[in-house]
């Protein structure tokens, strides 16, 4: 057990199902009505998932809310690549009722935001796009990620993507 752990306690919750990475220190926890925790690490948001835990990197965490004792969660997925930018699409959101959230809400939501180093919101034919820039947990440098908004060209939304993300990184082009 590291000094630290000893000097503060270890905040593992009694009974988490997650396999911390080496050195990957539960910052907060909150026990979910039915079963299980949520975690929050420097490296993402744990969750309960079947009989154990998985871990959402903050850099793959759309939208995270608090209201009336939920914590409602938008997940992204990676769905392509355009170029050196990822392209995204959100997955359903998920509900965790939580009786005892204590802080949790509030470091999740510090850490979504603290990922994004920008954004920028394009409309595109008859949709659009979020255009954001993202710091990957455990990770030198920024990732360039885009979500298109269902219904718009993905295709065309790649197609910008790629080119913003080569102008991200050779900026005299």
């Amino acid at each position: 057990m590291s000094f630290l752990r000893r000097l503060l306690g270890d905040r593992t919750p009694p009974g988490f199902a997650g396999a911390l990475a080496p050195g990957e220190e539960v910052v907060d926890s909150a026990p979910v009505e039915g079963g299980g925790h949520l975690v929050v690490t420097a490296l993402g948001l744990w969750i309960p998932a079947g009989d154990g835990a998985r871990r959402v990197g903050w850099h793959l965490i759309g939208k995270a809310a608090w209201a009336d004792g939920v914590f409602t969660l938008t997940e992204s997925a990676e769905v392509g690549t355009a170029g050196s930018a990822v392209v995204l699409a959100d997955r359903p959101p998920v509900r965790f009722r939580l009786p005892s959230p204590g802080r949790l809400p509030r470091e999740a939501y510090q850490r979504v935001e603290g990922s994004i180093r920008s954004r920028h919101r394009q409309e595109i034919g008859t949709g659009g796009a979020w255009f954001v820039q993202r710091k990957v947990p455990g990770r030198d440098g920024t990732v360039l990620q885009v979500r298109p908004d269902p219904g718009t060209d993905v295709a065309l939304v790649e197609a910008i993507a790629e080119q913003v993300a080569a102008k991200l990184v050779n900026p005299a082009q």
